[in-house]
């Protein structure tokens, strides 16, 4: 075989397609999206009292958008042919992310400005904006946003302990690998394990023996009775589960930094801390926002310690508003208006991560 038969092997011709080919395709991928657009329409005027027949549930909406689906995996073939192909590899992926994302939160917008207590049994009733001004007077949820600025700014904090243990166990000490493992044990654990082991038994008030110790001291322990306290203890909870996170994430950005330059600095008679300061700190500093970012982002959905442990408490000094939110379900049954708070706080995740990339991407293309 010749090397230009061998190329043309590689070679994707375009495909003759005829126009009624394509108008077949377009036909299907449009004619499938209305009768889906149609049924939902019609099935939200029946939710909502504005027709009086309907489905009895959503499931033939489901049924026209896996046909709308096919037909638009498709058109791709029968409209562009041979390149229609690649766009399967990826198509139906999205497909999928849509039915999982997209419209459980096009059915939670709608839920948000319903009055629906599992309770009542006449389902989800259109309430306009009366969750809205509800949220707006709740100084309960304000207080859960406030606790959500103190779990936030305790990053910084779990950041320099994180950094001093790396550096810890990069340095040429005795037994190294035995306390990597050792301070990797409290990721292996869940939160919720955690909660209950500390929270709910070694520092239980009454029997729990950190509370005995002190006891026998002279001293009366408190340590969920003081907002303050409480919200210290939390914090140092949820620190202890996921400071080996950042941990090691951080270790492997030293593990990887060149030897050469910290040598350098040494020979050129660099202390420890300036070696530190002006070489291994700059060299971290991309894997240092990525370690913080992420923790960030966990940290904005806390919730599991802060359910097990004080439930809020005292008086919402410990609440996050994921366990706020998460209360409104279990213990009042408000869907409609537990479903708006967290759709806010969604909005409020996206704008607040959202300028902390942007501020972090300047931040790092400074010049030195």
């Amino acid at each position: 075989m010749s090397s230009i038969e061998g190329d043309l092997l590689h070679t994707v011709t375009a495909d003759n397609i005829s126009d009624q080919r394509r108008g077949l395709g377009k036909a299907m991928v449009w004619g499938s999206a209305g009768l889906c657009a149609a049924l939902a329409i019609w099935q939200m005027m029946y939710e909502t009292g504005r027709v009086a027949s309907g489905f009895e549930t959503w499931r033939p909406i489901l049924y026209a958008y896996v046909l709308w689906a096919f037909a638009l995996c498709a058109a791709q073939v029968i409209v562009n042919g041979e390149k229609g192909k690649r766009t399967l590899f990826v198509l139906p992926a999205a497909l999928f992310v849509i039915s999982l994302v997209v419209f459980p939160l096009l059915f939670a917008l709608y839920i948000s400005f319903t009055d629906w207590n599992l309770a009542s049994p006449n389902g989800p009733q259109p309430n306009g904006w009366d969750n809205m001004v509800q949220m707006w007077n709740d100084g309960f949820y304000w207080n859960a946003l406030k606790n959500m600025v103190y779990y936030v700014l305790a990053v910084s904090v779990e950041y320099v302990i994180a950094f001093g243990l790396a550096l810890l166990l990069n340095a040429q000490i005795r037994a190294r690998k035995f306390f990597r493992v050792v301070f990797l044990l409290p990721l292996m654990l869940s939160p919720v394990a955690v909660s209950w082991m500390i929270g709910k038994s070694m520092l239980e008030v009454r029997f729990g023996p950190i509370s005995r110790l002190i006891r026998e001291l002279g001293f009366e322990p408190s340590f969920f009775g003081n907002p303050e306290i409480a919200r210290f203890m939390i914090m140092a909870m949820d620190a202890w589960t996921f400071i080996p996170f950042m941990m090691i994430m951080l270790l492997a950005g030293l593990q990887a930094l060149p030897s050469e330059v910290i040598e350098a600095s040494k020979v050129d008679g660099a202390s420890g801390w300036q070696s530190f300061k002006e070489v291994i700190f700059p060299l971290m500093l991309p894997v240092s926002v990525t370690a913080v970012v992420i923790r960030i982002i966990f940290k904005l959905k806390l919730a599991d310690v802060i359910i097990n442990v004080t439930s809020g408490g005292p008086g919402g000094a410990t609440d996050s508003v994921t366990s706020f939110i998460f209360r409104e379900y279990r213990d009042r049954s408000n869907v409609g208006y537990g479903t708006l708070l967290a759709m806010v706080y969604l909005v409020l995740i996206v704008i607040f991560v959202t300028l902390l990339l942007k501020l972090v991407s300047r931040w790092m293309e400074r010049p030195a």
